[in-house]
């Protein structure tokens, strides 16, 4: 048997995967435990890092399972009776499939929530087989780096003093070249692609663009936009994409946020790097879109993101739910229905948006912004999601716990 002390990376770092997986997925696992440097087991190291107890043995070498913890805080015997749990060689393959990598369960009841999930739903794509299986036809994009791009970016006042005007839809022209705004990650929340405008403060050396939040007010004008810190022609922004609009989800987060996943649907773009694109077909967007952002389905993000990046390879082993599971009926409706009403109303309250709505058939003006009824119709979605992955009452009512800042919010 071989034990280590090394950076928890070892079992969730992509590049450590093809090993970890031979070893937690054969059974040679005997114990992997999970610290971070709260306690100051190693006074020259950031109390934030991350380290594991990880012990394996040859490969002649089996156990049924391996003892487990993560975010421990004490190696007593009797804290880690408490507060770890055994894990197959079946569960490191289940939840993690295509690269076997460690989740970070901080209990056995979410270890256990999380695996019957997984024995239920296909993951987005499943990299066991080949071609990939995926339920949905899906790809990922990342369009701009801001960084090795910069040279494409222009600012609001560079391209007035070049003679570009303002039009419809936050966009900029001038002859036939239009530009359009370059979304960051701070720029959009779930169902609100008009979350915060960027304001730069060259004060500020280091994060030099923050965010600026929405009122209330501004909200409430279907014509108001929020103001980027770039823009790019769209001639580049065509190269990647054609739909009008599309799904862009934040890659920068942490298991301890408010919420891990957040999704967003804007309209055709920049996107800079702190978003992900997720392109696939009309119908196939809006399911997804909400799936992405549904209570079930972050719950289960929070067991797989140990670092801030929900990097792609996070994401395609989600579990989703598959398109016929949207025939089932919820009284007159069907899943489907109940989800595009929601989601429309949800994401329709700008003119900006107005291509994703005629996709879909509807014709009228923009939705109006209430809070009351928003918080109604996310309720609703996600309540339709916890039926969708056959997640009983009681243990939804756990999962939401695991959310204390939505709850602290709630009540606020």
């Amino acid at each position: 048997m071989v034990g280590l002390l090394t950076p928890s990376g070892i079992a969730g770092d992509l590049g450590a995967a093809p090993f970890f997986k031979s070893v937690s997925t054969s059974g040679r696992l005997a114990a992997l435990l999970d610290y971070e440097n709260r306690g100051v087991y190693f006074p020259d190291v950031h109390r934030s890092f991350k380290f594991c107890a990880f012990v394996f043995g040859g490969v002649e070498r089996r156990f049924p399972a391996a003892t487990c913890g993560f975010f421990l805080s004490s190696t007593g015997e009797d804290d880690l009776a408490t507060s770890a749990f055994p894990m197959a060689p079946t569960d490191f393959a289940a939840v993690n499939p295509n690269t076997g990598t460690a989740p970070i369960f901080r209990t056995r009841r979410d270890a256990d929530l999380t695996t019957a999930i997984y024995a239920r739903l296909p993951v987005l794509v499943d990299h066991r087989v080949r071609p990939p299986r995926m339920p949905w036809s899906v790809k990922y994009d990342r369009m701009f780096d801001m960084t090795n791009d910069s040279h494409l970016f222009r600012t609001r006042a560079e391209l007035t003093a070049d003679g570009w005007y303002p039009v419809a839809g936050g966009r900029m022209k001038r002859g036939v070249d239009e530009a359009v705004p370059l979304y960051e990650g701070k720029m959009v929340q779930a169902f609100d692609h008009r979350a915060a405008s960027v304001v730069v403060n060259a004060d500020n050396v280091h994060r030099a663009a923050q965010p600026e939040a929405t009122t209330l007010a501004q909200h409430r004008d279907p014509d108001w936009l929020p103001d980027p810190q770039y823009f790019v022609e769209t001639h580049w922004v065509d190269e990647q994409v054609r739909s009008e609009w599309n799904i862009a989800y934040k890659s920068v987060t942490a298991p301890t946020n408010m919420r891990t996943f957040i999704a967003g649907l804007i309209p055709k773009s920049g996107v800079g790097n702190s978003k992900g694109l997720i392109i696939a077909d009309t119908p196939s967007k809006l399911l997804i879109y909400a799936n992405l952002n549904a209570f079930a389905f972050d719950f289960v993000v929070r067991q797989k993101v140990q670092g801030q990046n929900p990097n792609w390879f996070i994401v395609e082993q989600l579990p989703v739910i598959p398109p016929s599971a949207y025939d089932r009926a919820f009284g007159a409706m069907t899943a489907r229905d109940l989800v595009r009403r929601e989601v429309l109303a949800l994401t329709y309250t700008a003119n900006d948006i107005a291509a994703f709505a005629r996709d879909l058939g509807h014709e009228s003006p923009p939705f109006a912004w209430d809070e009351a009824d928003r918080r109604q119709r996310r309720a609703r979605l996600d309540a339709l999601y916890f039926h969708l992955y056959g997640i009983p009452a009681a243990d939804a009512e756990y999962i939401l716990s695991t959310f204390p800042i939505v709850a602290r919010h709630d009540l606020a």
